[in-house]
């Protein structure tokens, strides 16, 4: 069986999270605290200390890069998903950039303005000193008193993704490909807290991620889809 070892939150995690439900096959979650990486690290071998880790069978799958898709095109080849549909290979690897750059820079912004609600009292010291040591002194702060800018600036940059709806249900064609988890799992982040919603303005966004929620792959084909 799978095992996707993660942070319930991370973005990336809710990337594979929902690839798997996608899949329909069992798998095992393996929560882990945010500040306590050592599970990965003796998995990866002391290769590796980011989230999320796949262990299958022996066999442990992680990123070699910061903009790398190893572990979704791992579980596609293993599981038939189709999506990486090699004449989508150039846009996708376009797309997923600018997902996990311009979007998921706003949006775990507005998820982290919340962090009391979600870490544990025990680790908030760790986690506040390692947000801190990475943004900044204050940042967090910065970022409650900023929520509505950031909001103004999240549906900004959604916009094209919107536009992408126009045409078709998924963000490239008619059925999803990676690219609809990608932007999924920073919507997700997002979304986690609770105190927020999509956009009102972007309507077709909403319907496409009540979809995303719900799609679950037929097991018979790659081109076969049942919502």
């Amino acid at each position: 069986m799978i095992e996707l070892i993660q942070f319930p939150s991370s973005p990336f995690c809710i990337v594979q999270r929902r690839i798997l439900e996608f899949a329909g096959v069992p798998f095992k979650i393996t929560n882990i605290p945010s500040t306590d990486r050592s599970l990965v690290w003796r998995l990866t071998r002391k290769r590796y200390y980011g989230v999320p880790i796949i262990r299958d069978g022996r066999r442990v799958v992680f990123e070699v890069e910061h903009d790398s898709q190893v572990i979704a095109k791992y579980l596609d080849d293993k599981l038939g998903l189709g999506l990486f549909p090699w004449d989508l290979d150039g846009l996708q690897s376009i797309v997923w950039r600018y997902i996990e750059n311009e979007i998921e820079d706003v949006s775990f912004r507005l998820n982290d303005i919340y962090w009391e609600e979600t870490i544990p009292p025990h680790e908030h010291a760790a986690w506040v000193r390692h947000k801190e040591r990475k943004f900044g002194i204050g940042c967090l702060e910065q970022w409650r008193e900023g929520r509505k800018g950031l909001l103004l600036e999240l549906t900004r940059r959604l916009v094209p993704f919107e536009c992408m709806l126009m045409g078709h249900s998924y963000l490239l064609s008619d059925r999803p490909r990676f690219v609809d988890f990608d932007l999924y799992g920073m919507l997700g982040n997002f979304l986690y807290s609770g105190h927020y919603r999509l956009p009102e303005a972007h309507g077709r966004l909403q319907r496409w991620y009540a979809r995303m929620d719900k799609i679950k792959s037929d097991g018979t084909s790659r081109e076969k889809l049942r919502s």
